[in-house]
């Protein structure tokens, strides 16, 4: 299977908001990303999926800007504000509303309204009563959360999550999916991976398949779970939910 995106799904010039032509990514011998030709547009739900070492956290650290192209190139036609979530986000050593403040204090806010924007990001995410905590004390469904806060509290129109509920309890699994759902719902572009492939059919309006770099299939989600796929995005589904 072509891994360029279906004409189907092809969003209007006006809606890219990533163009990728052949990219690759190499860490040293490795090739990490292989010809990779997407176009993502504006208020997708995009699910990168596949085994480990698959190029996935590639692919959003790319679209981030965090890792450089070694070939190819990608274009951004429509400038976007856009914000990350790793799978083990950073605490910073002071409490939970002063982790999401300071963020908004280096992207240009005054303290006190940094502060103030902070606890209503919290209240979104359900953090509020635990302001004053530490950021490094709460539990990992909680950080998961707070990290969400931090992000939302910037206004990006994109959403890039890495593995978003790893390790998670099912309860913090829940709580993360349905502020997801709910972003995505403002408006918010979402560009996930995951090996949870329910969260996946929950969230996702487009599923991507990579393995060892290459993207091997790209389709609407309900298309990649009940339509004719690649063999080896097959075997992958048999797999996984076998």
């Amino acid at each position: 299977m072509s891994n360029a995106t279906p004409l189907s799904m092809q969003p209007l010039a006006s809606d890219v908001l990533f163009k990728l032509n052949a990219v690759g990514v190499q860490f040293g011998r490795v090739n990490a990303l292989v010809d990779c030709t997407l176009t993502i547009g504006r208020g997708e739900r995009l699910a990168l999926v596949g085994a480990n070492g698959s190029g996935k956290s590639t692919l959003l650290r790319h679209l981030h800007g965090l890792v450089p192209a070694a070939s190819g190139q990608m274009l951004k036609p429509v400038p976007a504000l856009q914000a990350m979530l790793f799978q083990r986000p950073y605490m910073l050593r002071t409490s939970v509303q002063n982790n999401v403040a300071i963020g908004l204090w280096l992207a240009g806010m005054r303290w006190g309204a940094a502060r103030q924007q902070a606890l209503a990001a919290l209240e979104r995410v359900g953090l509020a009563d635990l302001a004053q905590r530490s950021g490094k004390s709460l539990s990992g469904g909680q950080q998961q959360r707070l990290a969400l806060a931090r992000a939302w509290a910037l206004k990006p129109q994109v959403l890039l999550l890495d593995e978003p509920t790893a390790s998670l309890d099912p309860a913090a699994k829940r709580e993360v999916e349905s502020l997801m759902a709910e972003f995505a719902e403002s408006g918010m572009t979402l560009i996930f991976s995951s090996h949870n492939l329910g969260q996946v059919k929950r969230l996702a309006s487009r599923v991507i398949y990579l393995e060892h770099g290459h993207v091997l299939a790209d389709a609407p989600v309900d298309s990649f779970f009940g339509g004719p796929l690649s063999p080896a995005a097959a075997q992958f589904l048999k797999g996984e939910l076998g």
